[in-house]
C-alpha cells in the first residue's frame, strides 16, 4: 500500500462513528468521530452502542472479519474489534458501517493497554483469530495467551466470560494448553486440533477470516481452543 493510500484512509477513519483510537501509548486517550475526545471506560454500552447488551472483544482483529461475521449472527450483542494497524481498522469499519451494522465498533491501542479503556467486568467475551504467534525465540510473552496477557484479560473480562483462540499454528496451540495448565484462574472448556474433521462444536467456527481462508487453501487444520475465567 503506498503512503498517500495510507494517509487518505487514516483521514477517512477519522470521519467513521464507529472507530475509536488512541494515538499515543504513553499518553493514553481515545479519540473518536472527528477527533473528538471521549471516555468510554465502563460506559461503551450506554454511550457508544446505548443498549445494555453484552460485550464482545475481538482482539488483533486485522480486517475486522470475525467481529463482523459475530455482528451478523448475533444482533442482540456488541462486538468491538481490536487493532493497532491503521488500515485494517479502516477496511473493517468500512466494511461495518456500509453493511448497516450498528454492534460493532473498532478501536485502534496496543493490547497491553486495554484495561485504560474497558472497566472491571465490563467484557463478557473474548476471541483470538489467527494472532501472530511469534515463534521466534525470546518472543513467547507476546503471544496473545502468554501468561503476561492471561494476566490482563481479568481486569475487563467478567467472571464465567469465555475466552476463544482459533489459529491455524501447532505450536501456539500446544503452548496455550500447556500455559492454561499451570493457570489457576481459568478452566479449559474445550481444544481441538482439527476443527473442520468433524462437525462444529458451535455455528460461531464456521466464520472464516481472510488469513483463515489462505491457510486452509494451503492445506493448513484450523485449531481451537476455549477456556473460561474462573468466577
Amino acid at each position: 500500500m503506498s503512503r498517500r493510500n495510507k494517509l487518505q484512509k487514516f483521514a477517512e477513519v477519522l470521519s467513521f462513528p464507529n472507530v475509536y483510537e488512541n494515538f499515543d501509548a504513553s499518553n493514553p486517550s481515545l479519540a473518536g468521530e472527528n477527533g473528538v475526545q471521549v471516555d468510554l471506560k465502563g460506559k461503551w454500552q450506554e454511550v457508544h452502542f446505548k443498549n445494555d447488551q453484552p460485550i464482545t472483544l475481538e482482539l488483533a482483529c486485522g480486517k475486522g472479519d470475525y467481529a463482523i461475521g459475530l455482528a451478523q449472527r448475533f444482533p442482540d450483542r456488541n462486538f468491538i474489534g481490536v487493532d493497532i494497524k491503521g488500515a485494517r481498522i479502516w477496511r473493517g469499519a468500512k466494511t461495518a458501517l456500509e453493511a448497516g451494522l450498528q454492534n460493532v465498533a473498532f478501536l485502534r491501542t496496543r493490547i497491553e493497554q486495554l484495561s485504560l479503556f474497558f472497566d472491571e467486568n465490563e467484557v463478557d467475551e473474548i476471541w483470538i483469530t489467527f494472532p501472530d504467534p511469534f515463534l521466534r525465540k525470546g518472543k513467547e510473552n507476546r503471544r496473545l495467551t502468554s501468561p503476561n496477557f492471561l494476566s490482563q484479560y481479568p481486569k475487563l473480562l467478567k467472571s464465567g466470560g469465555l475466552v476463544h483462540l482459533k489459529t491455524d499454528d501447532p505450536t501456539l496451540y500446544e503452548y496455550t494448553l500447556e500455559v492454561l495448565a499451570e493457570q489457576k484462574n481459568y478452566t479449559l472448556l474445550y481444544h481441538d486440533d482439527d476443527i473442520y474433521a468433524k462437525p462444529l462444536p458451535m455455528p460461531e467456527l464456521e466464520i472464516k477470516t481472510f488469513y483463515e481462508k489462505q491457510h486452509l487453501a494451503a492445506g493448513k487444520t484450523i485449531k481451537y481452543i476455549r477456556f473460561q475465567l474462573d468466577a
